[in-house]
């Protein structure tokens, strides 16, 4: 039962509010279908529709002062704001809050207690309260008593801003203050933006720790040998690292310390468009769960959950505790990893579907964080087009990509794991010529790898991208793994990997000042 009483937050100013604090997984329910945010799904889930289908990067603030001028990487998603336009809409939000329906979730931020945070998460919506539970680490009993949050995230989506007034780029905002210590969100009802919010705290402030933040997932193996996947959407990150055989440390978001890795959360954000039941059992089976928030999921005629309903948004979402994984790993923390996944889906056909790195390139495409988007997924793309996502997840990096590359480089070092880079895009061809990399030889590949396989293969060196490709892998035809082989026309080969490789060139220009010059002399060859 949580604490319900009409009391002030009185050190945010708000008065006269209703506040339930720490509410539990029933209770959310009753408030959001009362409040009018969703519906309970005949199969269990709270289903709930926002107004917004994903995050609001370009609407994302962060205060820049004394504390923040010199050490945030300004420019691309970190975009200042003033003091000044923070206080005030702070101010504005107050005063709108006051005498509402509120609601408090104490959570931590990161299994890990010498370095997690502890956040007070207030909401307006019932629905985000239950969603943050969801995700985040939830203390104990005994921990509530003595808890005190290091951070606020304040976040009332029915309060818009006025640009004009409040010095923002629309009615929906996300300022991150660090000197105050505090996220005030409005405009979007997209729970995400809660998570990612604290998310990008972290990836500021424990890299002063010896910390590595990492947008990434993470699972080990009986043995205690433990692999990280970093990759974009649509790479494979949350399917291939999704192993019966490996627990799941978590799917999203990790830190690395001198003693291991630790899960930022206590949950599972995933995207569940077109989620096949025998593919992806697990994730299917929490869209089928009480206790689950099911995000723009519409329902059919029957209240069952339709995943292949895209119609309000394609980036629908299932949020549920990590709890609801079985072979998940207790407590959140492992040892120091043994190898290192890079996934990429290259749409061009032109990058080996496994490929061992050296510590320059390693930071080389860590950086770069490169995948490429394919005809029809977005308005006006009619060929494959490259994405470049620094640290495989730009718009949460604060601090300078050189300096999140040379944390994990001394990581990398210290623990000596291995790292990969794995295309899990086309191959035979670029996009509507060649074939999407089959599965099946992604996960052998992958198998091979983690369980030491390739340590003694031959490996030769492709001229593009100068990447290491083993030349026989058991049950993997040898065209599969050098790309140049797949392709019918070796020259079209060459021009397109060329044209990729100038891609990857232009694209570090923007970092060069900030990285070692071995990295940048580990770039790709245009000339081959």
């Amino acid at each position: 039962m949580s604490l319900t009483a009409r009391t002030p937050l009185i050190d945010l100013g708000i008065k006269n509010a209703t506040i339930h604090v720490n509410p539990g997984v029933d209770e959310l329910y009753a408030h959001a279908i009362r409040l009018g945010e969703g519906v309970q799904a005949a199969t269990g889930p709270l289903t709930v529709r926002t107004n917004k289908g994903g995050r609001s990067p370009k609407d994302r603030f962060i205060v820049e002062d004394d504390l923040t001028r010199d050490t945030v990487w300004w420019g691309g998603f970190n975009t200042p704001t003033t003091p000044e336009v923070f206080d005030r809409l702070l101010e504005r939000m107050t005063a709108y809050a006051g005498g509402r329906e509120l609601f408090v979730q104490q959570v931590y931020a990161g299994t890990d207690p010498e370095h997690r945070i502890a956040v007070r998460m207030v909401t307006e919506m019932a629905y985000h309260s239950l969603f943050i539970r969801n995700m985040f680490v939830r203390p104990t009993a005994q921990e509530l008593g003595i808890f005190s949050e290091d951070w606020t995230v304040l976040n009332i989506p029915s309060f818009r801003a006025d640009p004009a007034r409040d010095g923002v780029r629309s009615d929906t905002f996300i300022l991150v203050n660090f000197t105050r210590r505090m996220i005030i969100a409005g405009g979007t009802q997209y729970a995400g933006e809660n998570k990612k919010g604290i998310f990008g705290v972290l990836n500021y402030l424990l890299p002063q720790s010896g910390v590595m933040p990492m947008h990434c997932s993470a699972n080990v193996g009986q043995g205690g040998d433990v692999a990280l996947f970093f990759g974009l959407s649509g790479t494979g990150k949350t399917t291939l690292s999704a192993n019966p055989e490996r627990q799941l440390i978590g799917d999203d978001e990790h830190g690395w310390t001198d003693d291991g890795v630790f899960n930022f959360e206590g949950g599972c954000y995933a995207k569940v468009i077109n989620l096949n039941a025998d593919a992806e059992p697990v994730i299917y089976r929490t869209t089928r769960t009480y206790g689950t928030v099911l995000e723009n999921v519409v329902l059919d005629a029957h209240g069952v959950p339709d995943l292949n309903d895209g119609s309000l948004t394609e980036n629908t979402r299932s949020a549920y505790p990590i709890e609801d994984v079985d072979n998940h790993l207790p407590g959140g923390r492992a040892g120091h990893p043994r190898h290192i996944v890079f996934l990429t889906a290259d749409a061009y056909g032109v990058l080996p579907p496994i490929s061992r790195l050296s510590a320059e390139q390693t930071m080389y495409q860590f950086i770069s964080g490169f995948t490429a988007k394919i005809p029809g997924t977005e308005e006006g793309v009619t060929e494959p087009s490259p994405t470049f996502s620094t640290c495989f997840g730009a718009p949460f990096m604060p601090r300078h990509p050189g300096e999140y590359a040379r944390l994990l480089a001394q990581k990398v070092q210290a623990s000596g794991a291995q790292v990969w880079l794995v295309n899990t895009g086309w191959t035979g061809g670029m996009y509507g010529q060649g074939h999407r990399m089959s599965i099946k030889h992604t996960r052998a590949l992958l198998d091979a790898a983690l369980n030491g396989r390739l340590d003694d293969v031959p490996f030769e060196t492709e001229p593009f991208f100068n990447l290491e490709i083993p030349t026989e892998v058991p049950g993997i035809p040898a065209e599969v793994l050098n790309p140049q082989r797949a392709w019918a026309d070796p020259d079209a080969y060459a021009t397109t990997a060329r044209k990729l490789a100038r891609m990857f060139r232009e694209n570090f220009r923007r970092f060069e000042e900030g990285v070692d010059p071995a990295v940048t002399e580990s770039m790709p060859d245009s000339d081959g």
